[in-house]
């Protein structure tokens, strides 16, 4: 089948055998586990998977993929879910505290930070994740306090996942290249992430980073008065990026 990858579902098919390898060999993947593939694609990483499983499953947007991956691979092995992983209720999958999934997906770089946060609602379900990621998305998503890419994402996600970069993939293991570095990127989600509403911490990282080379006193000012910024243990002067992860969540608990 000949498919010309369509721009509005950002498709890059993974074509290098070699990284391939790594990835699979990064996900150690076992006959017991239940694993799924978000935007399998052409089914480049779905092929190299299923030796190594019972059966997977697998979630297309594009119909014509959709009808490619079940003529390509025996349904017994491979089931597939048409749909928009965006809005993907994981638990009709049988996704539970229970029965957890290993997800794995190269994801456009279009929908990457909106469906990271979309599947933060089913980390409890979740063995662990791997991702093919834009570079500079993952860089992010792991950066410490006081690092220059450390901002909403990286406290947002580090509040409820380890993470890992792992390895650097250059464009040119793609068809069709695109401008920039991917990276593959391990979370593990945590067993007991620190108690904390996500709409208190989305406002208060949200609100801290709208201006990152203000100090906090100014960012914060809608949310907190200096004196109770004081009173927390937080420097008023001092900029977002010089904030912990747990720093944030005593703000977000704080926030009336």
């Amino acid at each position: 089948m000949k498919h010309i990858p369509r721009k509005r579902f950002g498709q890059n098919f993974l074509k290098d055998q070699s990284v391939l390898d790594d990835i699979v060999s990064a996900i150690a993947p076992k006959p017991t586990d239940h694993m799924l593939e978000i935007g399998p694609g052409m089914g480049a990483m779905t092929e190299n998977l299923l030796p190594y499983l019972s059966q997977m499953d697998v979630i297309e947007l594009d119909r014509d993929l959709v009808v490619y991956l079940k003529k390509r691979f025996p349904a017994d092995k491979l089931t597939i879910h048409q749909g928009d992983a965006l809005s993907f209720d994981f638990r009709t999958i049988g996704a539970s505290s229970e029965n957890k999934w290993r997800i794995v997906g190269n994801l456009p770089y279009n929908i990457s930070s909106p469906l990271l946060f979309h599947l933060m609602n089913f980390s409890s379900c979740i063995e662990d994740q791997h991702f093919m990621l834009q570079r500079e998305v993952v860089e992010r998503m792991v950066a410490e306090p006081g690092n220059k890419a450390y901002g909403r994402l990286s406290v947002m996600l580090q509040w409820q996942y380890d993470m890992e970069l792992l390895f650097i993939v250059p464009p040119t293991a793609f068809d069709p290249m695109p401008r920039v570095d991917s990276a593959i990127v391990r979370m593990i989600p945590r067993e007991t992430p620190e108690a904390c509403s996500s709409v208190a911490l989305e406002k208060t990282v949200t609100q801290a980073f709208s201006q990152r080379r203000k100090m906090l006193r100014n960012n914060l000012a809608p949310l907190f008065s200096e004196s109770r910024l004081i009173e927390l243990g937080i420097d008023p002067t001092r900029r977002p990026e010089d904030l912990t992860v747990e720093q944030f969540i005593l703000l977000a608990n704080h926030l009336n």
